[in-house]
């Protein structure tokens, strides 16, 4: 790829395709006077499928992915479209909890499934394409000094999980099937997207680990994200310290946490806390906007500009 990254291989086909382009969790667009928002993403064998995880959980996480970015977005969704990508191999048992993960998950999110493509491949790969319709999203760009920076959720348990599943690190059963429950079953916020989605003053959806989230939602709202506290719990701290990781890196670069990272008038602050109470979800507030550039960690006396570390593919 001559060393190409992800970042710079679009912005190859932007150029090529004459688009204005701002980056955002969903794509866009009016069909006259109706507002669509849409969402495709792509599930390759090779660089998604962790060992041990069952078929059914793939392709209930393939459909996870797109949920995700429409919750932090708060939009609901409404119908999908898939293609599959099959190895000759594989048995009608497998094809069958594959088709058992997909019904399963477009009741869990209540998403009409109409059709698809299905053909032959070395490995398999799933695109899931979600459709929805909206006069609005939560964008990117508009956090605003002083706002507070929350999480829907605590992160560093799926890099934990990819640990543990990938390079067998030590861990306690209790801490095991925790962490590597949110690599197979992740469980994006999808009712709490849609409740705040007013409250909100800028959302990312955190696949792609948390530092990519708090660098791009910095760049496009052209403010400083500072972080004060860490998204995370003590068995984290706990596992980091046995197994001798760096917990930042844990919780800042992992990804596949399917979180919504947002901004919020601290007005606003108490009503999402409400809310988050309501839905048992482990509200986070990390930090605060503030004006300037980049992101920062302040860890005790010591303030650490924070990188662009989270997963990003082709990366060199």
């Amino acid at each position: 790829m001559n060393r190409l990254n992800e970042e710079q291989i679009i912005k190859i086909f932007q150029r090529h395709l004459n688009k204005n382009f701002v980056s955002e969790d969903v794509e866009t667009f009016k069909i006259g006077n109706t507002p669509c928002v849409v969402k495709l993403d792509t599930l390759v064998e090779s660089t998604d499928i962790p060992p041990r995880i069952k078929l059914q959980d793939v392709a209930r996480k393939s459909i996870v992915a797109c949920v995700s970015d429409f919750a932090s977005k708060g939009v609901k969704p409404l119908y999908a479209v898939i293609s599959v990508t099959i190895p000759r191999k594989f048995t009608k048992s497998k094809i069958q909890n594959l088709a058992k993960g997909f019904g399963l998950a477009s009741k869990e999110f209540n998403i009409k499934i109409l059709g698809g493509d299905t053909n032959e491949g070395k490995e398999l790969v799933i695109q899931v394409f979600l459709v929805g319709t909206s006069g609005n999203i939560v964008p990117r760009k508009a956090a605003r000094t002083n706002d507070i920076i929350i999480t829907s959720g605590p992160f560093g348990y799926s890099a934990a999980g990819l640990k543990i599943l990938l390079e067998n690190k030590k861990s306690d059963s209790k801490f095991s099937k925790k962490a590597t429950g949110t690599v197979f079953k992740p469980r994006p916020k999808l009712r709490f997207g849609l409740q705040n989605r007013n409250y909100f003053t800028s959302a990312m959806d955190s696949s792609d680990g948390l530092s990519t989230t708090l660098y791009e939602m910095a760049k496009q709202s052209r403010k400083k994200f500072v972080i004060t506290n860490l998204p995370t719990n003590s068995d984290l701290l706990e596992f980091a310290r046995k197994n001798k990781l760096d917990p930042l890196d844990l919780v800042f670069n992992g990804g596949e946490e399917y979180e919504i990272v947002a901004t919020v008038n601290p007005a606003r602050l108490q009503k999402i806390k409400n809310n988050a109470k309501r839905l048992k979800i482990s509200l986070f507030e990390i930090g605060f906007v503030a004006a300037g550039k980049g992101v920062q960690y302040w860890q005790g006396n010591k303030t650490l500009r924070m990188e662009n570390l989270g997963w990003m593919h082709f990366r060199s």
